[in-house]
């Protein structure tokens, strides 16, 4: 037996798995841990994050030294078999299959395995070897830069590098996973990333649900509204709720109405008039800049469709906010696993998003309510169900011809079959 072919072929194998590892550590390394590591002085993490600045580079050089030790490796090992039988065919197949096998586990399967546990540490052990590397082969790497450089004019690819909101969404899911953010933090992240998709008409509240006050009632029936419905703010109307003059506020009214000889009309405030298709986070800024917390919301022709608070807004990042004088109701509970109760003014989007539903519409409706009701084309009964997108959505509780509550449940992939 030739001890020093086998001792290089084993050498071989391990640097074989010493480049696959290294590829996968430095295309799996977290940058963020890597630019903290380097700010605490730490020598391996800055060469890292200078050898990724160029990943193209690296990746050239790791996968030029992975092909010469594998060819080596080739090489070598028919030699050692050709010595080892004297039979040229069979030490040729041999060769091939324990080669195959041996690269496979030691050099492929085993190396990126234990790199993807711990991709940062294996980076920062062999960065001081990857940078001599790309420093020896950057003629060869030239040549392949140069080449990639004509491939993409060729066929005329674009590189986009820029992040999409599903990819930050993917991180902050894999930062969940991987226990570096808690649920909740993960959650206000999300709702932060997709806060400005949501448009006025997903967070308003409708005209049903307004409590306004007319110009022309008496200080006490005014007193009675606030002292009744606990908000600090009203908006105040002229002969129809679609002719909003403005809002009043509860502090101004008791001081200067109720305790003082001022009119009404004299501490009326104007708000903003927005659209429901205008964007939440434009809204906000316009809201902050006026110095106001309310905004009514106007319909096509002009009439009130509802009104948006700052509150309103700012619920959509940090979830719920409730405060001594508001009833708790909860717009989505959970009964079982697939089963929920919805309120049905809860916004389909919201829901959607919770069940992983996804869905094209573009006329979707912006309630659950209103979704029932344009599938059933009518005023739908208690207890009437329909299907859609995977959900079967029950009818629970009307009240005044209005859908209080449904019962939604999404239907497993067995039962769709069936």
């Amino acid at each position: 037996m030739d001890i020093p072919l086998l001792l290089a072929m084993i050498g071989l194998i391990a640097l074989s798995g010493f480049f696959s590892a290294s590829e996968t550590a430095f295309s799996t390394a977290n940058r963020t841990r890597l630019k903290a590591l380097a700010a605490d002085k730490n020598k391996r993490a800055k060469t890292v994050l200078s050898l990724t600045e160029d990943y193209s580079k690296l990746i050239s050089t790791i996968l030029v030294g992975n092909n010469i030790v594998n060819i080596s490796l080739t090489a070598i090992s028919t030699l050692f078999f050709i010595d080892l039988i004297e039979n040229n065919s069979a030490a040729t197949a041999l060769s091939t299959a324990v080669t195959t096998v041996a690269v496979l586990i030691f050099g492929e399967v085993s190396p990126k395995t234990l790199a993807k546990e711990s991709p940062e540490k294996f980076a920062m052990f062999s960065c001081g070897v990857m940078k001599i590397l790309c420093t020896v082969l950057t003629p060869i790497n030239f040549l392949f830069n140069t080449w990639n450089r004509l491939l993409l004019k060729i066929f005329r690819i674009k590189k986009n590098e820029s992040l999409t909101e599903d990819d930050l969404l993917s991180f902050v899911n894999e930062a969940e996973t991987v226990g570096g953010i808690d649920e909740s933090e993960g959650q206000i992240i999300r709702s932060a990333i997709e806060f400005t998709d949501l448009d006025v008409q997903d967070v308003l509240t409708p005209r049903v649900d307004v409590i306004a006050v007319e110009l022309t009632d008496s200080k006490e029936d005014i007193c009675k509204t606030f002292r009744e419905s606990g908000f600090s703010r009203l908006p105040v109307y002229k002969g129809t709720i679609d002719n909003i003059l403005g809002i009043i506020n509860q502090k101004d009214f008791y001081e200067h109405v109720m305790l003082g000889s001022r009119r009404v009309k004299s501490i009326i405030t104007p708000t903003k008039m927005v659209t429901p298709f205008m964007k939440i986070s434009d809204l906000m800024k316009i809201l902050q800049r006026c110095k106001s917390h309310m905004a009514i919301v106007l319909d096509e022709y002009g009439g009130t469709l509802g009104i948006v608070t700052l509150e309103d807004i700012i619920e959509e990042l940090v979830g719920e906010i409730w405060d001594e004088h508001d009833e708790v109701t909860e717009e989505i509970v959970p009964l079982s696993e697939n089963e929920y109760r919805v309120s049905g003014a809860v916004s389909t989007a919201k829901l959607f998003s919770l069940l992983d539903v996804d869905d094209e519409d573009e006329d979707l409706p912006t309630t659950m309510a209103g979704l029932v009701m344009r599938e059933t084309e009518a005023i739908p009964q208690i207890g009437e169900e329909i299907q859609y997108n995977g959900l079967r959505i029950a009818v629970e509780k009307i009240e005044n011809s209005r859908i209080e509550t449904l019962l939604v449940t999404k239907i497993p992939d067995a039962d769709e079959e069936k």
